[in-house]
């Protein structure tokens, strides 16, 4: 049985209209992991079967390897 990719791309228009729930910015679109990304809630939404996915209780945390996670002190060089 043949797998088929489960990767998406998401419509341009779409992607123009949604905006983070949380903060009001804009999301960035990362296909590799079909997700929705607000970097200033630093909160990643997912995309179900082409479907956004826009609560906070459902989004993943991500953070900057550079800064740590949110609300820590930026990591000392």
């Amino acid at each position: 049985m043949v797998e088929t990719s489960r990767r998406r791309d998401i419509d341009v228009k779409l992607l123009e209209l949604l905006a983070c729930p949380l903060t009001k910015a804009p999301l960035i679109w990362d296909a590799e992991r079909s997700e929705l990304v607000s970097r200033l809630a630093r909160l990643a939404y997912p995309v179900r079967d082409g479907i956004p996915v826009m609560l906070p209780s459902e989004a993943r945390q991500i953070f900057d390897p550079e800064e740590g996670p949110k609300g820590a002190p930026p990591a000392s060089r």
